[in-house]
Protein backbone atom coordinates (compact mmCIF):
# COMPACT_ATOMS: atom_id res chain seq x y z
CA UNK A 1 0.00 0.00 0.00
CA UNK A 2 1.32 3.30 -1.13
CA UNK A 3 1.17 5.84 1.50
CA UNK A 4 -1.33 8.75 1.41
CA UNK A 5 -0.57 12.23 0.32
CA UNK A 6 -1.35 14.81 3.47
CA UNK A 7 -2.60 18.19 3.29
CA UNK A 8 -4.22 20.48 6.14
CA UNK A 9 -7.23 23.10 5.97
CA UNK A 10 -6.56 25.91 7.40
CA UNK A 11 -8.36 29.49 8.16
CA UNK A 12 -6.34 32.25 5.81
CA UNK A 13 -6.42 35.60 8.25
CA UNK A 14 -5.30 37.40 5.12
CA UNK A 15 -7.52 36.60 2.34
CA UNK A 16 -10.21 35.53 4.73
CA UNK A 17 -10.64 31.89 3.03
CA UNK A 18 -9.92 28.40 3.96
CA UNK A 19 -6.64 27.08 2.29
CA UNK A 20 -6.04 23.29 1.27
CA UNK A 21 -2.55 23.10 1.19
CA UNK A 22 -0.21 19.81 0.59
CA UNK A 23 2.48 19.47 4.24
CA UNK A 24 5.60 18.94 2.88
CA UNK A 25 5.07 21.84 -0.37
CA UNK A 26 2.79 23.89 0.98
CA UNK A 27 1.52 24.23 -2.25
CA UNK A 28 -2.13 25.57 -2.47
CA UNK A 29 -4.42 22.76 -3.62
CA UNK A 30 -7.41 24.98 -3.38
CA UNK A 31 -9.31 28.00 -1.37
CA UNK A 32 -12.46 27.87 -0.61
CA UNK A 33 -14.83 30.70 0.96
CA UNK A 34 -15.48 29.24 3.98
CA UNK A 35 -14.92 26.23 6.36
CA UNK A 36 -18.44 24.32 5.27
CA UNK A 37 -17.74 24.95 1.77
CA UNK A 38 -15.05 22.94 2.13
CA UNK A 39 -15.98 20.22 4.55
CA UNK A 40 -19.51 19.75 2.89
CA UNK A 41 -20.73 18.02 -0.32
CA UNK A 42 -17.66 16.07 -1.09
CA UNK A 43 -15.22 19.12 -2.02
CA UNK A 44 -12.25 17.90 0.25
CA UNK A 45 -12.51 14.62 -1.68
CA UNK A 46 -13.10 16.59 -5.22
CA UNK A 47 -9.87 18.70 -4.64
CA UNK A 48 -7.68 15.98 -3.56
CA UNK A 49 -8.63 14.03 -7.26
CA UNK A 50 -8.47 10.08 -7.90
CA UNK A 51 -5.37 9.65 -6.09
CA UNK A 52 -7.43 10.94 -2.41
CA UNK A 53 -5.46 11.77 0.84
CA UNK A 54 -5.54 13.08 4.44
CA UNK A 55 -6.75 15.79 5.34
CA UNK A 56 -6.21 17.47 8.94
CA UNK A 57 -8.54 20.04 9.54
CA UNK A 58 -7.92 22.91 11.67
CA UNK A 59 -10.30 25.33 14.19
CA UNK A 60 -9.71 28.85 13.40
CA UNK A 61 -7.31 28.87 16.59
CA UNK A 62 -5.06 26.59 14.45
CA UNK A 63 -5.60 23.31 17.00
CA UNK A 64 -6.25 20.36 14.76
CA UNK A 65 -10.12 19.21 15.00
CA UNK A 66 -10.38 16.16 12.78
CA UNK A 67 -8.73 14.23 10.19
CA UNK A 68 -10.54 12.72 7.32
CA UNK A 69 -9.00 10.15 4.59
CA UNK A 70 -10.30 9.81 1.36
CA UNK A 71 -11.23 7.59 -0.20
CA UNK A 72 -12.39 5.84 3.05
CA UNK A 73 -11.13 2.86 2.53
CA UNK A 74 -7.63 4.04 2.23
CA UNK A 75 -7.99 4.75 5.91
CA UNK A 76 -5.87 2.39 8.26
CA UNK A 77 -7.78 -0.03 9.97
CA UNK A 78 -5.65 0.19 13.59
CA UNK A 79 -6.32 4.04 13.65
CA UNK A 80 -7.57 5.35 16.68
CA UNK A 81 -11.25 6.76 16.04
Amino acid sequence: MSKLPKATLSHNKTKETWDLREDKSHKLIKSFESKADATTGGSLSKALGKAGGSVKIEKMNGRYQEERTFPRSADPRKSKG
